[in-house]
């Protein structure tokens, strides 16, 4: 029997060839747009799952509010981790980590250096605590001496050739010499540490020994022992502040109390996060690595959802108007004595079998996709052929979305009436074609929301990229680890500001660019109270720091290298104002000093007020800060004048090469620099991009079908009315306008839903536009040219048919 409705079915698909098309197509277009998102979210909810004991794993978190500055920092202090291990019995192990960056690395008794860039040093217990198995070496071990190092696999091929690299020494940074103990395969990409290479001994970091309780700078793990939960440690956690925080702050602060820190408004918080939660629900400022966030799994598991119910609404919409031209075969099934089940069981084995096609068609359509959706994520995500569940999953979900597709039209023709489809009689019903609008208005209402979430993140991360951020970013090229050039960092900078197409040149340890940097407390003269803390950031400048980053004083001046007196000088920026309560007239002349020596402090004058500038993501507020004269550090910022880069960077790299023989020259454009900080957006607005075009592009398939359909149906109806004198544009207007009114209903549905989600997202953004008219508009004016355009083809195509032809049968 039911080979029997499968070979009906085949031959009645064969005949309707082309709006068995339409169908498939479109539902292999949909299946492929929403295997791709639940590959691509599948991968993300995969993270750190491999690890052992994952679900007892949690990193300590910490909230501060401190000299009105407000940090969320996923690091916490040096004795944080031994004494959670030492003090709580609900703790079984814990490690720690401190990345420091970049390194040149070279072989010792080598010519040439090569940047790795992710170094972190590692508790030795690290390879143990996560259940990681070294390739060579002994996990227990090889991180217990104070120069030692472990390699991943691909930086030991790198340096070596080789993974037999046991006892072999490397130089970083042409300073320090540190001995290979181990290799481990690299970390895979769906890991926290995925793009560390080079793990050195905790030993060899002497910071890590100290009880430095106010220094957050270490990200700590700990393992609960079996049956422990994270929310019944919560509230033991909180205790590490009065026993060790508070001892060590009275110290800068005598007499200082839990009750008088909470009644100054300030708190320290430690929280636990699930190590398998830190990739997408963390909301650090200083993670080891870039995160995601959970908001885009949503967002992505709703256009996934939208794009299947697209393509569903598109096979209702056309199988229940084709069902008109099969009125007729359902009346001579009837009389013949089929059922009304026996229909149904027909129809819906046309709609799985259009189903399994569509899903053979959205298996190659994916294969091909995936290369270029990797190639802009970032990520390696393949189809899990061998798996079993996947293929369980993808035939059980396909057979339902058959089922369910198909439910509406078979359920429909099988009502039809015998007597009245054979004498000719339309079984189209009023309830029929009011559905059938519903499903077109759903349709375009999905895909102009999803066209005005499109415009709003373009316009968003338009905003960021042109935004006056305070500095002048363009044009600027920063070259790292100037370390490598020893005492002649001073030298260096001297040539490149002769050179002729540089217009200035700087050192300092930080440029403007968004990255984590921690702050440093500093009190005004004669002050020593908590309430009078200031927290801001410090940064160690030369004299044409300004000068090269085209900043702009609002009072004061600029360090003068003829002031001896400027050693001890501070330029502050508009946001350490409020803090201090004073103008920036009131504030010259005022001295600060770090909290680092009690006895003897070093005091600050503040000699000039820089106006604001974004020194982190447009996400958060600009915060406190402080520059310091220092021409020692080892970061340069070069201004090139005209448009010669390539010539410009060559000659700078020839100076380089003249001073630090095989070491390369590491420099990157400012500009650059600065985008980085928003792949995240960038990648989701063109995913945002691809898979609104996607849905729109389903959405005119559906609108295509149906203006055939409508086209067809009142052929004779356009006849008549050319043979009474109708022109061709006045019967294309009358074919196109019905649809234009359910997209016009789709565009007032959609478009408040549109501004409410986009408004949550901008949310996020201390800096943001404003949704206004010009979205919406260009949105509604989108999606009516769009359906102009689908619908047009097939009007213009009726209008233009001879009437005589039309009118034949009549």
């Amino acid at each position: 029997m039911f080979k029997n409705y499968l070979k009906i079915a085949w031959r009645s698909l064969k005949k309707q060839a082309f709006f068995t098309f339409l169908n498939t197509f479109g539902l292999a277009i949909g299946m492929a747009g929403a295997l791709i998102i639940s590959l691509y979210i599948y991968d993300e909810l995969s993270y750190d799952k491999m690890f052992a004991d994952a679900d007892r794993i949690y990193r300590i978190d910490t909230d501060i509010k401190f000299g009105g500055a407000e940090t969320k920092s996923g690091e916490s202090a040096p004795p944080m981790a031994e004494t959670l291990k030492r003090d709580y019995a609900q703790v079984e192990a814990s490690v720690r980590f401190r990345t420091i960056g970049s390194s040149y690395v070279k072989k010792v008794g080598g010519d040439k250096s090569a940047k790795e860039d992710r170094i972190t040093y590692a508790d030795s217990t690290f390879f143990e605590f996560f259940g990681i198995e070294l390739l060579a070496g002994n996990p227990k071990t090889a991180l217990t001496g104070t120069n030692s190092l472990v390699l991943t696999k691909s930086a030991a091929e790198k340096h070596f050739g080789t993974t037999d690299v046991i006892g072999q020494n490397l130089l970083l940074d042409n300073t320090d010499t540190y001995t290979v103990t181990g290799v481990v395969d690299d970390m895979p990409k769906n890991s926290y540490f995925n793009e560390y290479s080079v793990f050195l001994a905790m030993a060899g970091n002497e910071a890590s020994r100290e009880e430095l309780w106010g220094s957050n700078n270490y990200f700590t793990f700990i393992k609960l022992i079996p049956g422990a939960t994270a929310e019944d440690f919560q509230e033991p956690l909180q205790g590490i502040l009065e026993r060790y925080m508070l001892p060590w702050a009275q110290k800068y602060f005598p007499g200082m109390t839990a009750e008088s820190f909470a009644a100054s408004g300030n708190y320290i918080r430690y929280h636990t996060l699930p190590l398998t939660d830190i990739h997408l629900y963390s909301d650090r400022v200083n993670e080891m690595n870039a995160t995601s966030s959970i908001q885009n799994i949503y967002i992505l598991s709703f256009i996934g959802l939208f794009l299947i119910i697209l393509a569903s609404v598109n096979f209702m919409n056309l199988s229940t108007a084709h069902s008109l031209k099969r009125a007729k075969e359902v009346g001579v099934r009837k009389t013949l004595g089929s059922n009304k089940m026996n229909l149904v069981f027909q129809f819906l084995t046309e709609s799985g079998l259009i189903a399994f096609v569509s899903l053979i068609a959205a298996l190659i359509i994916t294969l091909i996709a995936l290369p270029f959706f990797n190639s802009f994520t970032g990520k390696s995500i393949a189809i899990p052929f061998a798996q079993p569940i996947f293929w369980l999953i993808l035939l059980a979900a396909t057979l339902v979305l058959g089922l369910f597709s198909g439910s509406y039209p078979a359920f429909f023709m099988s009502r039809f009436t015998p007597v009245k489809t054979l004498k000719g009689s339309s079984a189209e019903s009023v309830g029929n074609g009011r559905v059938r609008n519903a499903l077109v208005i759903f349709q375009f209402s999905i895909s102009v929301f999803l066209i005005v979430s499109t415009l709003v993140v373009f316009q968003q991360l338009n905003y960021i990229q042109s935004k006056d951020l305070g500095f002048t970013k363009d044009q600027v090229v920063l070259i790292n680890e100037m370390g490598a050039l020893g005492s002649k960092t001073k030298a260096f900078k001297e040539q490149i500001t002769d050179m002729a197409n540089v217009e200035s040149a700087t050192l300092s340890n930080y440029y403007p660019t968004p990255s984590w940097r921690s702050d440093t407390s500093y009190f005004q003269e004669g002050a020593r109270d908590q309430e009078s803390a200031i927290q801001m950031q410090e940064w160690a400048v030369d004299t044409d720091y300004l000068k090269t980053m085209e900043m702009e004083l609002v009072a004061g001046r600029n360090f003068n290298p003829q002031y001896a007196s400027d050693s001890t000088a501070i330029l502050i920026n508009e946001a350490t104002l409020p803090i201090l309560n004073m103008s920036a007239e009131e504030a010259l002349g005022v001295r600060i000093s770090e909290e680092i020596d009690l006895e003897n402090p070093r005091y600050y004058t503040i000699i000039g007020v820089i106006k604001d500038f974004h020194y982190s993501s447009l996400r958060n507020n600009i915060r406190a800060l402080g520059m310091s004269l220092n021409s020692d550090a080892e970061n340069m910022a070069v201004r090139i004048s005209g448009g010669d880069y390539a010539n410009t960077i060559a000659a700078i790299e020839s100076r380089w090469n003249a001073m630090a023989p095989g070491q390369p020259l590491d420099y990157r454009f400012m500009d650059e620099a600065f985008n980085t900080t928003y792949e995240a957006e960038q990648k989701l607005s063109q995913i945002f991009f691809i898979f609104t075009m996607l849905s729109i592009f389903i959405a005119c398939l559906g609108l295509f079908g149906l203006a055939a359909f409508n086209a067809e149906k009142r052929t004779k109806e356009i006849g008549v009315r050319k043979v009474l004198g109708a022109t061709v544009s006045q019967i294309s207007y009358r074919l196109t306008v019905d649809f234009l009114k359910l997209v016009g209903v789709a565009i007032l549905v959609s478009l408040p839903l549109g501004w409410y989600a986009m408004d949550k997202w901008l949310e996020d953004f201390s800096y943001r536009i404003e949704i206004g008219i010009g979205i919406f508009a260009l949105a509604a004016v989108l999606a009516i040219v769009v359906a102009i355009v689908t619908v047009s083809y097939q009007s213009i195509k009726a209008a233009v048919v001879n009437p005589v032809k039309s009118l034949r049968s009549e």
